[in-house]
């Protein structure tokens, strides 16, 4: 079974994994899709953990690995190596039953005429990532924590340009008196449309300013938008800044009762983002267990 017939077949929530850069910042390393080529063993033995943790799908250690972030950024790694790096980690990591999705976010530039960067250098970005990617032989792609829409239309076509493979979309989200906004003030029920009219397989949110109970709320705005699948990945918790270093103060247990939460509101696919651990996922895979 491919991973469209999965997404397509499976009535129960759908568990994606947890953050992979505060694993690695807690094994005393850099943050970033670099160690996959810089520090191999650690990404596996992350992605292992979340394996164990009873994952449906195991996102590579990708993001940002687009080539304007690496030269802008000056991350010092080639482009076609740690994309084919992150996707080969997790293709060894998983078993029989779970799927790889290759991870795609932002470039770290404002599009034109806000920013230097136009719609046709991110798209052609996107598409080498996303080829890259596919040849390492990812099932699908998850495009996430993006803060404008316009920049995530981009990296959806070319994902969909490259493979015939499905797609995941989500956004990062704050609060705002008009309700949930990205960054560029675009609403979940704007981006839900027009990213299902793209082509997007599931639409959602991860990341941003918004705790678990928060995200809740945010699926029937999607759903109001759109009959695709809602995926929700929130943080462990929002961040605070304790002795110059941003923590994430929820439990496991408290985070998988905010993830149910939001699959009672309606989403079909959940995992987490910052500051979640395996634990974290553990807790949330029990838990949906039982209900």
């Amino acid at each position: 079974m491919n991973l469209a017939e999965f997404l397509s077949k499976t009535e129960r929530p759908i568990l994606l994994d947890g953050a992979m850069g505060t694993q690695l910042a807690v094994a005393g390393l850099e943050m970033g899709g670099q160690n996959s080529v810089t520090h191999p063993d650690a990404v596996l033995a992350v992605h292992r953990q979340y394996v164990d943790s009873g994952i449906d799908l195991l996102i590579t250690n990708t993001l940002t690995m687009n080539r304007v972030a690496i030269e802008s950024h000056n991350v010092g790694v080639d482009v076609r190596e740690v994309n084919l790096a992150g996707a080969k980690l997790a293709r060894s990591a998983v078993r029989e039953g779970q799927y790889v999705l290759g991870d795609i976010s932002a470039t770290g530039k404002m599009l034109a005429p806000l920013g230097d960067l136009s719609a046709e250098d991110a798209y052609a970005a996107y598409e080498e990532q996303a080829s890259l990617l596919a040849e390492g032989g990812v099932d699908g792609f998850i495009i996430e924590t993006m803060i404008d829409l316009q920049e995530t239309l981009c990296a959806l076509r070319a994902c969909r340009a490259v493979a015939d493979l499905p797609v995941l979309v989500s956004l990062a989200f704050k609060t705002t008196r008009k309700g949930a906004r990205t960054l560029m003030g675009n609403s979940p029920q704007d981006c839900a449309k027009a990213l299902a009219e793209a082509g997007a397989f599931a639409v959602g949110a991860n990341c941003g300013e918004l705790d678990p109970l928060q995200m809740a709320e945010t699926v029937p705005a999607f759903r109001e938008a759109c009959d695709l699948p809602i995926l929700i990945q929130p943080n462990a918790g929002k961040p605070e800044l304790i002795g110059g270093q941003t923590v994430f103060r929820m439990t496991p247990s408290e985070f998988a009762l905010g993830v149910h939460r939001c699959v009672e509101a309606g989403a079909q696919l959940v995992g987490g983002c910052c500051g979640t651990s395996p634990a974290h996922i553990r807790a949330v895979a029990d838990l949906l267990k039982g209900s």
